[in-house]
């Protein structure tokens, strides 16, 4: 079949593009080819030489930018497309970015670089960086964040040690990722609980602090848990775009009705950036959770029980901060394997604006949880 024409005009176009950094693998002719086949792959999907000269090809086709060597055997490839392809959904977005291109070997998307008129398209985070440091009182300093666990205590135990953790000056309790609607902790029980004790022991401090839900869950249920988490008084909510979607994710923070920070984690999103294809950490835990309105980001810390190294992490850091127009700054929430000894070298690493969040870390520096975690406070504080 040859497509003799388009009925589609022009001027339903714009001269507006967004660019995505891709590296291809292979040699020269190689990554090259692969380049032209993301042109095509990525919008029409459909055979080059049967699209006649036109729109489409003027209009639709992906369109190379710069193609070079960026290391052995690797190459790097911007390439634009037309704004009007995404058509303003961050669904759409996404699928043009990588969405074939990623069942195909050697492809990594690298950076994203949206136009002004496309990032009009999103809200971004509700609260971002300032947002929370404003909610939690804490105008400089780094916050402190730890999750209850683990999975199958019951909500009584739970919410104990949810107290515990805010009577010590901990700045966020989260649930555990792992934490949903278990036999032994049912989800409308245990965040009523866990909201409750944390409010009690902020009262007796008289500091902040946030209860942070975990609402990742069916789809039919994610929005159904945030308005009873945030009827319980949650201070905040958790997802795993990687299990729900990131465009879920984005309807929750502009969701009026729910309106909480939230935090997201990075679960069955390690295969995205472990290996010569996926998408870079920046990417995946910095740009695209900041359009879709996540207010932190929570990823695997360095030198832990994960394979996140230090640039990989200071790549992260740099993405939930680079300009992105009125897209707010979001905070870095580096985890998995923190002690309390490591506090001086992430500072070194990540600077003032992060969430230190530790788990096991906090049990084992003593018996006394409540004191741990305010040796922790100060231990920051004074840096």
């Amino acid at each position: 079949m040859i497509i003799q024409k388009t009925c589609t005009p022009a001027s339903l176009f714009s001269s507006d593009r967004f660019s995505v950094t891709y590296r291809l693998y292979g040699s020269e002719k190689e990554a090259r080819s692969k380049a032209e086949d993301i042109c095509i792959e990525q919008t029409v999907e459909f055979p080059a030489d049967e699209v006649p000269e036109g729109v489409i090809r003027d209009h639709v086709f992906g369109r190379i930018e710069s193609f070079a060597p960026w290391g052995a055997g690797n190459f790097k490839a911007v390439i634009s497309f037309a704004n009007e392809i995404a058509a303003n959904e961050l669904t759409q977005f996404l699928n043009v970015v990588f969405g074939n291109s990623s069942i195909k070997p050697g492809i990594r998307v690298e950076h994203l670089d949206l136009s002004s008129s496309l990032l009009d398209s999103f809200r971004g985070p509700r609260f971002g960086r300032q947002g929370l440091r404003d909610l939690l009182k804490a105008e400089k300093r780094p916050l402190l964040s730890t999750a209850i666990k683990p999975m199958g205590l019951s909500c009584e135990e739970l919410a104990d040690l949810a107290y515990q953790f805010a009577l010590g000056g901990m700045d966020m309790i989260k649930d555990d990722h792992g934490l949903t609607d278990q036999c032994c902790s049912r989800f409308d029980e245990r965040v009523k609980r866990c909201a409750e004790a944390v409010q009690r022991a902020s009262r007796e401090t008289g500091l902040p602090s946030l209860y942070v839900a975990n609402i990742t869950a069916p789809s039919r249920l994610v929005q159904k848990r945030a308005r009873i988490a945030k009827g319980a008084g949650a201070g905040g909510i958790m997802v795993a775009p990687g299990i729900v979607g990131f465009d879920l994710m984005r309807e929750l923070a502009e969701d009026d009705a729910i309106g909480l920070p939230i935090l997201t984690h990075p679960a069955l999103q390690g295969s995205f950036v472990t290996s010569m294809n996926g998408m870079a950490h920046g990417v995946i835990f910095g740009q695209l959770a900041r359009l879709a309105g996540a207010d932190a980001t929570i990823f695997p810390n360095f030198g832990g029980r994960f394979s996140f190294s230090r640039n990989e992490c200071e790549e992260i850091v740099q993405a939930t901060g680079e300009p992105m127009r009125h897209i707010k700054s979001i905070f870095p929430a580096p985890g998995g394997g923190m002690s309390l000894s490591r506090v001086p070298e992430m500072l070194e690493t990540y600077g003032q604006d992060l969430i230190f969040l530790i788990g096991g870390g906090l049990f084992k520096h003593g018996p006394d949880l409540v004191e741990n975690c305010r040796y922790f406070r100060k231990l920051v504080e004074k840096m």
